[in-house]
């Protein structure tokens, strides 16, 4: 148990220290930017995931919906795997690859962000989403894992986590929402002084 144990913890330190090798800070910096200049423009962030991500844009939608750290306004944020009826309704009548796409087409407007959250980079119902994003004039962001997959060439801006450990890119995924939300937070509780 004990080894089981650290074997993880050592993958996990190693494998952050190793971000600082990337393009990671850089590639956060210019994440955020794109969410702020949207947000200050009137526009909303779409997220979407399964499994795993799916719990992840809940949280990402979460903490910017209502608060990270600092009391402030509401940020206008949606997951889109949360709504089971709306779900089941398009997984039943379009087939689940179509379950984000078809969202992205009705909520979304020209001046959002969509983020697509896939471990692989190879989610069908992920990549049909940014096709239906880019068709409307939405920036599209990857939240990838190991080699980003086919997302990788698709979305305007990638956050590639190149871990082969899905657990690992989880972690580091998870960790990248909490420093955007603590970023975009800041800046807009700063605004409303």
């Amino acid at each position: 148990m004990k080894e089981t144990i650290n074997n993880v913890l050592n993958e996990h330190i190693e494998g952050m220290k190793s971000l600082y090798e990337d393009n990671y800070i850089e590639d956060l910096e210019k994440i955020v930017n794109l969410q702020l200049e949207s947000l200050n423009n009137g526009g909303k962030i779409l997220i979407a995931g399964n499994g795993g991500s799916a719990s992840d844009a809940q949280h990402f939608a979460g903490e910017l919906v209502g608060r990270f750290l600092l009391e402030r306004e509401g940020i206008p944020a949606i997951a889109l795997n949360t709504d089971t009826s709306v779900l089941t309704c398009l997984g039943n009548d379009y087939g689940y690859d179509k379950v984000f796409s078809r969202q992205v087409e009705a909520l979304g407007k020209k001046g959002d962000v969509f983020i697509g959250i896939s471990t692989s980079g190879n989610s069908q119902n992920i990549i049909e989403a940014v096709e239906m994003a880019k068709k409307k004039g939405i920036k599209t962001i990857g939240f990838l894992g190991k080699d980003g997959g086919k997302l990788k060439n698709m979305c305007d801006m990638n956050l590639i986590i190149p871990f082969k450990s899905t657990a690992r890119v989880q972690e580091a995924h998870i960790m990248s929402i909490h420093i955007i939300c603590e970023i975009i937070e800041k800046i807009i509780a700063e605004k409303e002084k």
